[in-house]
C-alpha cells in the first residue's frame, strides 16, 4: 500500500458479477458496476499519529474487517508493552475493538514508512514483529500482516521466505506490479519462494494511475488460479494523486466501478481514517442516480 509519505471461489465471483447485471442485461459489466452501491469487505488504517483515533462509518459498505498495516512504524509503537518508544498519542484499542467495521482484525506489525529502507532492513522488522505479535490487545485478531510490500523490482524478495516462516499464521503480505511485468510473471515470482501458507493482498494500483479496474481484476484472476483463491485478496486504492503532489480522496464515481468489478473477491479498501470521510461514505452505499 502506498505510503502517505510516498506512495472465495469462483462461484461467489460469478454470483457477485451476476448481481450487477441482474439489472442490465447486456450491458458492460464496467456500467453497471459504476451505478451499484459500494460493498467491500474490510477497511484499512495506516496509522499515523494525524489518525491516530481512528472513525467513520465504513460499516455502511459492508466491512467489519479492519487491516491494521502497522503497530509499529520506524521503531515508534501504536501499541503498549513494546521496548520501542510509544507513539505520542496511542490508539483507542478498546473503542476500535467495539466498531462494527473491527469485528475481526488483522493485525499489521512492523513496518517502516520508507519503502527501500523497510526491504534494507527486513531482518530486524521481523525480530520487532516476533515481539510485538507477543502482546495482547482487545481486539479479534483472525491474522497478521508483515507491511514489507512485493514487487518485481525487489531482486532480494526471495530471502523473504525464511524470515516469514518465523511469523505467526494466518499470515498476510501485499504485492504489486510497479514494472508492468504482467499478472502470470508476478505470480511466477512469487510461487518461486512465497510460503504456500501465506495470503497475498493484491493493491490494484488503480489510486495512482497504474491501470484500469478490468486490468487489475485481470491480475487478481491470475494469482487466483496460480496461488488459490483463498490466498488472494484485493487491496482497493480510494486515493488519487493532486498536481503537485499528495492525494486526495477518490470521488465516488471514481471509487463505484473500480470496487464493484472486484465482487466476488475479498476486498478491503485503502484506507478509511485518511480517504473515506463520512460523506462520501453515505453517497457510496446509495445507489448512483
Amino acid at each position: 500500500m502506498p505510503r502517505i509519505s510516498r506512495s472465495l471461489r469462483s462461484a461467489a465471483l460469478a454470483v457477485g458479477a451476476a448481481s450487477l447485471l441482474a439489472a442490465c442485461a447486456g450491458c458492460d459489466p464496467f456500467d453497471a458496476a459504476a451505478r451499484a452501491p459500494v460493498r467491500v469487505d474490510g477497511v484499512v488504517w495506516q496509522p499515523d499519529n494525524a489518525t491516530v483515533m481512528p472513525r467513520g462509518k465504513w460499516q455502511q459498505l459492508g466491512a467489519r474487517e479492519l487491516l491494521v498495516q502497522w503497530t509499529a512504524v520506524d521503531g515508534m509503537a501504536f501499541v503498549p508493552g513494546s521496548q520501542m518508544p510509544a507513539a505520542p498519542q496511542m490508539p483507542d484499542w478498546h473503542r476500535i475493538a467495539g466498531e462494527p467495521w473491527a469485528q475481526d482484525v488483522i493485525l499489521g506489525l512492523a513496518g517502516r514508512f520508507d519503502e527501500k529502507a523497510a526491504r534494507a532492513g527486513i531482518e530486524q522488522l521481523v525480530a520487532d514483529s516476533i515481539e510485538l505479535a507477543k502482546l495482547p490487545t482487545p481486539l479479534h485478531v483472525t491474522g497478521w500482516y508483515f507491511p514489507v510490500e512485493i514487487d518485481p523490482t525487489w531482486a532480494e524478495a526471495p530471502r523473504l521466505g525464511a524470515l516469514l516462516a518465523k511469523l505467526p499464521r494466518p499470515l498476510w503480505i501485499t504485492v504489486y506490479d510497479s514494472a508492468n511485468v504482467g499478472p502470470d510473471a508476478l505470480a511466477d515470482g512469487l510461487l518461486k519462494w512465497l510460503p504456500p501458507d501465506v495470503g497475498v493482498y493484491f493493491q490494484d494500483g488503480v489510486g495512482v494511475y497504474a491501470r484500469e479496474p478490468r486490468i487489475a481484476l485481470h491480475y487478481a484472476d491470475v494469482l487466483a488460479k496460480r496461488l488459490g483463491r483463498e490466498r488472494v485478496r484485493i487491496i482497493a486504492e480510494a486515493f488519487r494523486p493532486m498536481p503537485g503532489g499528495g492525494f486526495r480522496s477518490a470521488t465516488a464515481d471514481e471509487i463505484r466501478p473500480q470496487v464493484n468489478l472486484y465482487r466476488g473477491y475479498r476486498v478491503s479498501i485503502f484506507d478509511g481514517p485518511h480517504y473515506l470521510p463520512d460523506a462520501l461514505v453515505e453517497t457510496l452505499a446509495r445507489r448512483a442516480d
